[in-house]
């Protein structure tokens, strides 16, 4: 791995932003975007993302998950979880709360607040939902929606055990510090082709796979001031 140069993208030190105004700026009015012309690797440009299309799953499962952002008084902090050392696929890995999209669900945000609350929870009456990011598309076959929130202070969780080994916090200006991105290439599966991924450590957890690159994939729609970068890593727009 190699420290990023990804602060090229920011327009300013990270340290003085104030993200909460920022993320609500950058997601105001934005919904789900669906169409495979939009989906994105994590991580990856809408350019990078389609030049691999040919990896990619035709007929992806449907999910969301929540990208919950804690209101504390020293600034915002991303909640994460880490998955049941027991479970079948992905264990102990890093993630956001979420899952597949059920057909009783009314939309993405339905799903990823649902999921929340059954696997850590949070109850709804905490979480503002500020908007989406662009669908990502991973290789484990979901096309996964991110719902970005806000979440007020107070809650307690309840840990699914059966998913959710344990729950952290890690500081928003921690993620967004170019410092602490760092990357490597991946070989997709037994194909030749090499893609760049990214992980985020902090006290001893090691983000990284799909959950690093949508953190990324957030961290540079804040950043920019690039309209067609803002329009491609948003959710559609309604004006």
């Amino acid at each position: 791995m190699r420290r990023s140069d990804t602060q090229k993208e920011g327009t300013e030190p990270t340290a003085s932003r104030n993200w909460r105004t920022v993320i609500e700026r950058r997601l105001a009015n934005t919904r789900p975007r669906h169409g495979p012309e939009d989906w994105l690797a994590p991580g990856l440009s809408l350019e990078e993302s389609r030049s691999l299309q040919a990896y990619l799953p035709v007929a992806p499962v449907p999910a969301a998950v929540l990208v919950p952002l804690v209101e504390r008084d020293v600034g915002l902090t991303v909640l994460l979880t880490q998955r049941a050392s027991q479970l079948k696929h992905h264990a102990g890995q890093i993630s956001f709360p979420g899952g597949r999209i059920e057909p009783e669900d009314a939309g993405p945000s339905a799903a990823a607040l649902r999921e929340a609350h059954e696997e850590i929870g949070l109850e709804a009456r905490f979480v503002t939902v500020v908007g989406y990011l662009s669908d990502h598309i991973l290789l484990s076959g979901f096309r996964v929606t991110p719902v970005v929130a806000f979440v007020r202070p107070g809650f307690e969780l309840a840990l699914d055990a059966q998913e959710v080994e344990d729950t952290f916090e890690v500081p928003l200006d921690h993620v967004f510090a170019p410092a602490n991105h760092r990357s490597g290439r991946r070989r997709l599966g037994a194909a030749e082709r090499e893609v760049q991924v990214w992980d985020i450590q902090y006290e001893g957890h090691n983000i990284w796979g799909a959950t690093a690159g949508m953190l990324l994939n957030l961290y540079r729609l804040c950043t920019t001031e690039d309209q067609p970068t803002i329009a491609e890593l948003a959710g559609r727009r309604d004006e």
